[in-house]
């Protein structure tokens, strides 16, 4: 395999294009250490310790790292991995690792999320974020059960109503404009559609 070509990414790292296809990204001494150079030669043994390794050791510590500060999802430590120009194979390696230990499980993070945002945001809201974090739909459905089993349903009208309050929304006294922008507020917040018709309507916030 023939090294086409050596390309800088910023100040200390370098992206290795072999055979005219880009390969993985080394630091400095790393090139010299295995003998990188435009138009020679890689040789297999060089290639397999980088691709075999180094790069997978260098992103299963990139991944403790990242989930020593807080959790992330499968996606998200794939998106930082991919970011940092890591191989797919690699990138593979390095999250079954971590998913070994148990330290990356979409599922617990589900849960977790749940229970830490269902007093705060309609059910539509938190299913939302969580698919933008990459947990799969089934794993939310059954994380917002599994919650609501322990905890008791979320009660939705009462959290519209804390916040009705904190906006000093009165339904009776509301222009056109201001109930389009609470009713615009309580969607972004994920409430459900029945939900907001009664708290535009006062239906369920008498004193408000």
């Amino acid at each position: 395999m023939t090294v086409t070509s050596i390309l800088p990414e910023g100040r200390t790292k370098y992206a290795v294009v072999i055979d005219g296809e880009r390969v993985f990204t080394l630091y400095r001494g790393e090139l010299s250490r295995y003998r990188i150079r435009e138009g020679e030669e890689l040789s297999e043994e060089a290639f397999a310790e980088i691709m075999q390794t180094l790069l997978p050791k260098r992103a299963k510590l990139r991944c403790m790292n990242l989930l020593k500060s807080r959790s992330y999802t499968r996606r998200q430590l794939t998106e930082k991995l991919r970011a940092g120009k890591y191989p797919e194979a690699v990138i593979e390696e390095a999250l079954a690792y971590v998913e070994s230990y148990g330290y990356v499980d979409d599922a617990a993070y589900a849960r977790s999320y749940v229970e830490d945002q269902i007093e705060k945001k309609g059910l539509r809201r938190i299913e939302e974020e969580l698919l933008r974090k990459g947990v799969d739909r089934a794993l939310i459905e059954e994380a917002v059960s599994l919650v609501q089993e322990k905890d008791g349903a979320q009660d939705e009208a009462s959290l519209i109503r804390a916040l009705l309050e904190k906006k000093r929304f009165n339904a009776a006294e509301a222009d056109l404009s201001e109930r389009r922008r609470i009713q615009a507020f309580l969607f972004r917040k994920g409430f459900s559609a029945e939900g907001i018709r009664r708290a535009m309507d006062g239906g369920c916030y008498d004193d408000i």
